[in-house]
């Protein structure tokens, strides 16, 4: 049964891509764009006035539905459909968890403005998995039968001629900066999501967000709660500028794990941007956390940068970077001081390799690598890491920030080396393929501490949004 619901899903989604493509090739209306993370910073209010018939898309109808003669009071539906195929060889350096399984994701959602200041925003999501033969069988990272994953209200109020307070009560994603320490994870079939309330204050170029909120975990079939014991709390600001090419972020966040009696501060900024037309980009991000973990102090930092150039007169656009990322280790366990950086909610996936083996704590990793555009359409991404713990007696710890495996004197701090290949097509505006295929050549370390067969990892994904 469950085999056919697949299939008939598939069938669906394959369906509606064509429909999709058929439409965007007529569509001669400036749409917005989707946002395919955050959906509720779409506004499709453009469509007011228009002839839905004839804006050349499908979805249009059901983009913009008036409630009100005026337009003051409209609504608007989406959703997203993504499968993801996976295989793995090797899993955890163990050459007896090998196994594949499809993984499946719904969203759906409902934007409802009345008026000027007052919006709604719901969406609900169903996430599962086929059976899962690997440690730690089908996880809450997998499955989440039916949930809601947003529901807020926004109070929206214009301050000045280009001010606007806008403040957000409920269930709501976060996401800032690069994701290197806060995001919804998108990667993950489940997704992350908070309770609380947020303020955000949008002036020019410059955006100035605080919040205060509790993390929800996963419960795979039943419904997901705030956990008290989980406050999370902060203020970013971000300002971005096409006029000088320089971007600019600003953050403190504060995390509490009442389990771990733990209380941290985590202070950072970012600079990002581009030299002019020389074809040169930029980010460079550093954190340093204080606070308290149990009886200990804390101290620690990491680094997160990429240093990119681009051929923009060749056909293929290709653009070289190279990158370094390090989170600070604990050198001796026995003392007061507790150093090794914690990751928070990152985006680890991104930044540490896909095999997600490594995340930003007591790491150093110099990466590099290559993006070109061979095909209209068609994105390649070839990266390459090199990883090593930054000190000998702390763990390796994996992008969930659980310790993978444990550090000691006399151990070499050679994690190994990870290539990852990913290919992006995005067929049309709705349409996003994505196939890739990554391996980790273990490194002493690793053999110096359990198994240590080569991991590869490969996978396919098919993502509608609309």
């Amino acid at each position: 049964m469950k085999t056919k619901l697949f299939s008939l899903v598939g069938l669906i989604t394959v369906l509606l891509a064509v429909q999709g493509s058929l439409a965007a090739e007529q569509d001669d209306f400036k749409r917005p764009k989707y946002s395919p993370v955050l959906r509720q910073n779409e506004d499709w209010s453009a469509l007011a006035g228009q002839d839905k018939s004839q804006t050349g898309n499908f979805f249009d109808p059901i983009k913009y539905i008036p409630l009100s003669e005026d337009g003051n009071y409209w609504m608007s539906f989406g959703g997203q459909v993504r499968f993801r195929f996976e295989g793995w060889r090797n899993f955890n350096f163990n050459k007896a968890f090998d196994d594949t399984f499809l993984l499946t994701r719904i969203r759906l959602h409902t934007d409802i403005h009345t008026g000027e200041y007052l919006r709604f925003f719901a969406e609900i999501k169903s996430a599962f998995s086929t059976d899962r033969d690997l440690p730690g069988g089908r996880r809450s990272f997998d499955v989440d039968e039916l949930d809601l994953q947003q529901g807020f209200a926004d109070v929206m109020l214009p301050l000045g001629e280009s001010g606007k307070l806008t403040f957000r009560a409920g269930r709501q994603f976060l996401l800032f900066g690069k994701q290197r320490l806060v995001s919804p994870l998108d990667w993950l079939n489940t997704m992350r999501t908070w309770d609380g309330f947020q303020g955000i204050y949008s002036l020019d170029n410059w955006k100035i967000s605080g919040f205060g909120t509790q993390f929800v975990p996963i419960k795979k079939f039943d419904l997901n709660k705030a956990d008290s014991g989980q406050p999370f709390a902060g203020i970013h600001v971000t300002r971005v500028t096409e006029r000088d090419g320089i971007g600019l972020d600003g953050y403190w966040l504060y995390r509490e794990r009442k389990a771990l009696d733990e209380k941290r501060h985590t202070v950072g900024g970012r600079i990002f941007g581009g030299i002019g037309h020389t074809g040169i980009d930029y980010d460079f991000e550093a954190a340093y956390q204080f606070g308290d973990s149990g009886d200990n102090n804390v101290g620690a930092f990491m680094i997160g940068s990429q240093f990119g150039y681009r051929f923009t007169e060749t056909a293929i656009k290709p653009r070289l970077y190279f990158g370094f990322d390090y989170g600070s280790g604990d050198k001796n366990p026995n003392d007061n001081k507790v150093r090794t950086f914690d990751q928070i909610y990152p985006l680890a996936h991104a930044f540490l390799g896909y095999i997600d083996i490594v995340g930003r704590q007591n790491i150093i990793d110099p990466n590099l690598g290559i993006t070109f555009v061979p095909l209209n359409k068609l994105t390649c991404e070839v990266d390459g890491h090199f990883f090593w713990r930054a000190e000998e007696e702390d763990a390796l710890y994996n992008a969930a920030g659980i310790e993978a495996r444990k550090g000691g004197p006399g151990t070499s701090l050679e994690v190994g080396q990870e290539v990852d290949f990913l290919l992006k097509y995005a067929h049309n505006l709705h349409t996003l393929i994505l196939v890739g295929y990554s391996h980790f050549f273990p490194g002493e370390f690793i053999k110096q501490t359990g198994p240590s067969d080569p991991v590869d990892f490969v996978y396919a994904s098919l993502q509608y949004t609309f």
